[in-house]
C-alpha cells in the first residue's frame, strides 16, 4: 500500500496520458454538459474548483513543506495546525458544497445524466470519498480535535517516495489518514482514462482577453 501503490499509480498516470493523447485526442475534452443545465452548474463548478484549488495548495503546503521550515520562520506548531484547520476547513467546505451541486445535478437533471459514463462514476465516488474524508480530519483532528501531526508521518512518507522510500512512517498513523492517503493514488489511476484529462487543456493564449474571438480558419469567397 505505500510502497508498491504510488509507483503503479504514477507509471499508469504517466504512460495513460501518453496513450491516451496518441489514441482518443478528439476525446480528450470535458465533455461539457453547460449546454444541457447552466444553473446549477454556475454555483457548483466555481464553489468545487476553487475549494479544490485551495485544498490542493494547502496540502501541497503540509505535505511537501518539512514542519523545520515553518518553525523556522517563525510559525510555531499550534499556529500552523490552527491556521491550517481554519483555512483548509473553509476550502474543504466551499469544495464539499460545489461537490454535493454537482453531484445532484448529474444525478437528478435527466438529460445531463444521460451523458454521464461509468468512468464518470467511479470518479466522483473517489473525489466524494475524498472530500469528505478530507473535511472531516480537518475538522475532527486538526481544528477540534487533539491536532494531529500528519507532519511527522504522511509528509516525510510522501517526500520519501521520491528518493529513499520509508513505508514504515505510515504504520502508526490514524485510519482516517491512511484512507485519505491512498485514495489520491487510486485516483491518478483513473485520471488519464476519464474527463480529468481536460485540466492539462488551459488556454493560457485567452488569459487577459475579455472575449474570445471565433473566426473560420479560411476565408469565404464571395460569389
Amino acid at each position: 500500500m505505500w510502497l508498491v501503490l504510488p509507483y503503479v499509480s504514477v507509471t499508469i498516470f504517466l504512460v495513460g496520458h501518453w496513450w491516451r493523447y496518441r489514441r482518443d485526442q478528439f476525446g480528450w475534452t470535458s465533455r461539457s454538459t453547460q449546454i444541457l443545465e447552466s444553473r446549477l452548474l454556475a454555483w457548483g463548478s466555481p464553489l468545487f474548483h476553487l475549494g479544490a484549488l485551495a485544498a490542493i495548495g494547502g496540502h501541497v503546503l503540509g505535505i511537501l513543506v518539512p514542519a523545520s521550515v515553518t518553525a523556522k520562520v517563525g510559525i510555531s506548531e499550534s499556529a500552523y495546525h490552527h491556521l491550517s484547520g481554519v483555512a483548509g476547513g473553509l476550502a474543504g467546505l466551499a469544495c464539499l458544497a460545489g461537490y454535493a451541486i454537482l453531484a445532484f445535478r448529474r444525478a437528478e437533471v435527466p438529460r445531463v445524466r444521460l451523458t454521464t459514463t461509468v468512468m464518470d462514476v467511479v470518479v466522483f465516488v473517489l473525489l466524494g470519498v475524498l472530500i469528505v474524508l478530507g473535511e472531516a480530519l480537518t475538522l475532527g483532528y486538526t481544528l477540534f480535535g487533539t491536532a494531529y501531526d500528519y507532519r511527522e508521518t504522511v509528509g516525510p512518507w510522501f517526500r520519501s517516495l521520491w528518493y529513499d522510500p520509508q513505508p514504515s512512517l505510515m504504520a502508526d498513523a490514524p485510519v482516517g489518514y491512511q484512507i485519505h492517503a491512498a485514495l489520491p493514488w487510486l485516483l491518478y489511476a483513473v485520471w488519464p482514462f476519464s474527463r480529468l484529462v481536460h485540466v492539462w487543456s488551459i488556454p493560457f493564449q485567452y488569459i487577459g482577453r475579455p472575449y474570445i474571438l471565433y473566426r473560420s480558419r479560411y476565408s469565404r469567397t464571395v460569389t
